[in-house]
């Protein structure tokens, strides 16, 4: 069963229908469920299908290679000598064949490509000169290391280059979808639980396939993280591993995101990592963005000058906050600490960057689907006459409106006390004279169960609850 994916079935769906031949890139982070997704879309209805071999020699690529042609039906011949002549059998198999669409799927493609194989080289070749010129080719290509195919695929500058006709990027699940997906597996779980849940593994569906039933959400995170033998014990080391050929500075990066939730500029960013100045860690910047790891986010009215990069992948954010230092290795950690001031002041932060995945929804739940806007985080210094502040979602709306988003994470109603009130009316204040703006601005609480309307409710001008969510 397929939870989701609707548009990107759609496109898979689509290419067979084409009266052309279509070339196909789906992307993205490892776990995500790229190769679960073709293969149910298309139903295993392959012409010719191969999945690359981990960190293999060439030798071994190409022998591999000829033995799927043989599955699929190419005679025995004698194992390819180089990848050109690896195509040419391709061919000779596809010619063979009666389908009335050539259906090809080659997974992790990434690792096919070993050092002075022309690996890239030969699949041009096979698209250009073969695959290309005919109306019955869909060519399906995917591959965890995901900088690999955006930089050698998508952004080809040789003879790959605007070949890829159709590119997915398939991205983790939202909690509609975790929903879904958790009643299918009979998991028996609150939307609360939920939340909570997606606080630690996003919307990956391989990390949701370890979940068990009959255990606390709690209880599962002590199942998959800590103690010995937990199930997604290494789990880190492989995920940047599996994206990025030299995953070491990308981790850098990563990791001292983790340590500034409002983020950093890219000089604060380049100062604290110690790396150099160059195209490499622009690059790397850039595929960690492309990868859903960190955003990349201007504060409002201030555009490009000060850009700031966030960390907002929860799984790494959770990692750096718990799975170092020793704890990993802490039976029951979780469960011992669930009331701890340290679990609670993560949830708050957790809980905020679940909404950024689902601004979307937010809108949604306003109203405001229909109207043109803009989202910003925002923040301001304090100094001697005014106090700082910080938003972290405003939704600048072309209907001369603008909503600062508080959100907050509790486990029943949220209650605004006084201080909490002074702040709220602190941070639009500071918003309307710092920014200078002519539009309406109001104030919009995002919690889990809703606002109590205390004496101190009045000047929230709107609601989102954690349900409006799973929109």
């Amino acid at each position: 069963m397929i939870i989701g994916r609707a548009e990107e079935i759609k496109i898979l769906q689509n290419a067979l229908n084409s009266e052309e031949s279509e070339f196909i890139a789906v992307y993205g982070r490892r776990r995500v469920g790229k190769t679960y997704l073709i293969r149910e879309a298309y139903s295993e209805q392959f012409a010719f299908q191969h999945t690359g071999v981990a960190k293999a020699n060439k030798t071994t690529q190409l022998s591999r290679f000829y033995k799927s042609l043989q599955l699929y039906g190419l005679k025995k011949t004698a194992t390819p000598k180089d990848w050109y002549e690896a195509f040419d059998m391709l061919e000779e198999l596809l010619d063979q064949q009666q389908n009335a669409k050539k259906l090809v799927f080659i997974d992790e493609l990434p690792w096919m490509d070993t050092a002075k194989s022309n690996f890239v080289s030969a699949l041009e070749f096979f698209w250009n000169n073969w695959a290309s010129a005919r109306h019955d080719v869909v060519l399906v290509v995917c591959g965890s290391a995901t900088s690999w195919v955006i930089n050698k695929i998508l952004k080809n500058h040789g003879g790959l280059h605007n070949r890829v006709t159709q590119k997915i990027h398939l991205k983790p699940f939202n909690l509609l979808e975790c929903e879904e997906y958790a009643k299918w597996r009979n998991l028996n779980m609150s939307r609360h639980e939920i939340v909570e849940a997606y606080m630690v593994l996003g919307g990956i569906p391989f990390y949701w396939k370890h979940l068990q039933r009959g255990l606390s959400t709690a209880q599962n995170i002590d199942q998959l993280f800590f103690g010995e033998g937990s199930a997604l014990e290494s789990e880190f080391e492989s995920l940047y591993a599996s994206l990025f050929n030299r995953p070491e500075s990308y981790v850098n990066i990563v990791e001292t995101l983790s340590k500034k939730g409002i983020g950093m500029s890219r000089g604060e960013l380049l100062a604290a990592t110690k790396m150099t100045d160059n195209k490499s860690f622009d690059k790397a910047l850039v595929e960690l963005e492309e990868c859903g790891f960190i955003r990349k986010y201007e504060n409002y009215k201030m555009r490009r000058k000060n850009a700031l990069y966030q960390l907002i992948d929860n799984y790494t954010l959770f990692y750096f906050r718990f799975l170092t230092a020793g704890r990993q290795r802490i039976e029951h950690f979780w469960t011992k600490t669930i009331n701890s001031r340290e679990q609670t002041t993560w949830k708050g932060l957790a809980f905020e960057r679940v909404c950024l995945w689902h601004v979307k929804q937010i809108k949604q739940s306003l109203g405001i689907s229909g109207i043109l806007t803009e989202t910003f985080s925002w923040h301001v210094k304090g100094n001697d006459e005014h106090k700082g502040a910080q938003v972290d979602l405003v939704i600048d709306r072309d209907d001369k409106m603008v909503n600062l988003c508080e959100m907050k994470y509790s486990s029943d109603m949220y209650s605004i006390d006084k201080d909490i009130h002074q702040d709220l009316i602190n941070k639009r204040l500071t918003f309307l004279r710092e920014t200078k703006t002519r539009k309406t601005v109001h104030t919009t609480m995002v919690t889990t169960y809703g606002v109590e309307h205390n004496a101190y409710w009045n000047d929230v001008q709107s609601e989102v609850t954690m349900n409006d969510l799973f929109n």
